[in-house]
């Protein structure tokens, strides 16, 4: 592993992103437009308070998923992963780069997105603010560590579409969002102790409510880095040249 050689293939990456608006849209707008949509959906109402700080974790961690596994999935079907590891580039600087590349877009992206929810929106934040946005940030690295260990595993943008049900789907069933998981069935509360959004839909839940201090907060935000590193390692290990 090279730092040079990471923060060159961020560089490459984020070069390729500016020349595309659509992606850019799609990173930073929708996942606002989609909290906006909840929140008009449930106006005067208090549903939006409920499930804001949730919405927070759900869309920018699904967005970020996509947008990351299919384009790690691009590079390595036009064949521009084969020809960058034939180069002093390892696995571990080309994930580490997408990593980084995807964390700075991120960090634009969660600030859009808290900022839109609790200015715009009108989320009642009893918490600090800043920690709802390190929590936010987190959970949308999250996404793109998972979207980049999935994208070894597809041949096709639709197969990794389907990877949706198979790993995004069971985390939002039961991820707390539309039953408290200390209400669920005995089974599926132990699996979803196991399952990376459930920890960042619990944090911001206590931020937005203010149930539990820093420390536990922080507990959690150490739960789903640990799951974002496994997914770096793991994605460096299981990266192929090319998709066959």
């Amino acid at each position: 592993m090279n730092g040079t050689r990471t923060i060159a293939t961020a560089g490459r990456v984020l070069t390729q992103i500016r020349h595309d608006p659509r992606t850019i849209a799609l990173l930073v707008v929708v996942p606002s437009l989609l909290i906006g949509l909840v929140a008009w959906i449930f106006t005067d109402t208090g549903v939006f308070s409920t499930i804001g700080p949730a919405m927070l974790a759900l869309f920018p961690f699904i967005v970020m998923f996509l947008v990351t596994s299919i384009t790690t999935l691009r590079e390595r079907r036009t064949g521009t992963l084969e020809r960058l590891l034939s180069m002093p580039l390892g696995k571990a600087d080309f994930i580490l780069g997408y990593t980084l590349a995807f964390g700075l877009l991120a960090v634009v992206q969660t600030l859009v997105a808290v900022a839109y929810a609790v200015w715009v929106c009108g989320l009642d934040i009893k918490g600090s603010v800043w920690l709802l946005v390190a929590v936010a940030l987190a959970d949308a690295i999250l996404g793109t560590t998972l979207g980049l260990f999935v994208s070894a595993f597809a041949r096709t943008e639709f197969q990794v579409v389907q990877f949706m049900p198979a790993l995004v789907f069971p985390q939002i069933l039961l991820g707390g969002i539309f039953i408290p998981r200390d209400q669920l069935p005995d089974v599926l509360h132990i699996i979803s102790d196991w399952l990376p959004l459930s920890h960042a839909i619990d944090a911001l839940n206590a931020v937005a409510n203010d149930t539990h201090d820093a420390a536990y907060v922080g507990g959690q935000l150490l739960i789903i880095g640990a799951f974002a590193l496994a997914a770096i390692v793991f994605g460096s290990l299981t990266l192929q040249r090319r998709t066959a």
